[in-house]
């Protein structure tokens, strides 16, 4: 009976009751709409960001992140790299030893960041070899070095060129050595681009007199969601510490946690709006 009365007053003034139930049904499509293009915006700069270098993980030693300190650097044995590469939704490993070091060609000299590299899984993981502008890309048993453009340029090099490394390898040994430049790369970011060179992880491991030593595990997931599992699993290598990319790229994350707190208010606006004026029409009745 209730229902009956209800259905009945409902449609008593199609019009009002029309307009009403538009009112409500586009705030909800449009509320979908709005939230799923900002979520998808968040997931994409998140898997852009991780892709380009630092993946949505490392593994690390400890306190390693603090002070990037090459003595801070481990040395994985075989199981351990399976374990990871093993691990829940793991699509890939890249191990990196990373140093800075005076770079030097004639009188010009420049400070830059060394990473050695797997040249096959850095270009699985970031696509390096897509970023190659000239010259050659690095082979398994290269010892040639890639040098960003803008570096390149600071250094007046040519591929072919000879390039003076000097730098502290590990527990301060004298780092020193000649390599010839295979060719260059360019950096989606002006700060990349005028820092970094590259190098095979077996070459950066003698120049740093660090043999099989790494200073991060750069990993990649299939999906974001997956995160906290393989976190979990991971974590059970308790002589190793494991970044999440939150804590890698801070920055980022405070501004998608800002932009997604304002996206809420607006939500929370609209809502209150379409209430509002569901409210008159109820008052009107």
């Amino acid at each position: 009976m209730y229902f009956t009365l209800s259905w009945r007053n409902i449609w008593r003034n199609k019009k009002r009751t029309l307009i009403a139930a538009a009112s409500v049904f586009f705030a909800v499509i449009m509320a979908i709409i709005m939230r799923s293009a900002q979520i998808g915006s968040y997931a994409y700069m998140i898997h852009s960001s991780a892709k380009l270098y630092t993946g949505y993980l490392q593994i690390q030693g400890e306190g390693y992140w603090d002070n990037r300190s090459m003595n801070r650097s481990i040395s994985p044995s075989e199981d351990d790299y399976e374990f990871i590469r093993s691990a829940p939704h793991v699509v890939s490993a890249t191990p990196r030893l990373e140093g800075f070091a005076l770079v030097s060609n004639d009188t010009a000299t420049k400070v830059a960041q060394v990473i050695g590299t797997d040249p096959e899984l850095e270009n699985n993981m970031t696509d390096l070899k897509d970023k190659l502008i000239k010259g050659a890309y690095l082979k398994s048993d290269s010892d040639g070095v890639l040098v960003a453009e803008g570096l390149m340029k600071m250094l007046k090099l040519q591929v072919g060129d000879s390039l003076v490394l000097y730098g502290q390898g590990y527990h301060g040994q004298m780092a020193a050595a000649i390599y010839p430049v295979a060719g260059f790369i360019k950096m989606p970011f002006q700060e990349l681009n005028n820092s970094l060179v590259f190098l095979n992880l077996k070459t950066a491991q003698r120049f740093y007199s660090a043999p099989d030593r790494i200073t991060s595990l750069a990993i990649m997931i299939d999906k974001q969601s997956h995160l906290d599992e393989t976190i979990h699993h991971l974590k059970k290598l308790e002589k190793y510490a494991v970044m999440r990319w939150e804590e890698m790229l801070p920055d980022m994350y405070q501004s998608i946690q800002l932009d997604n707190a304002s996206g809420i208010i607006m939500l929370i606006i609209l809502y209150i709006v379409i209430t509002f004026g569901v409210f008159g029409t109820i008052m009107m009745m």
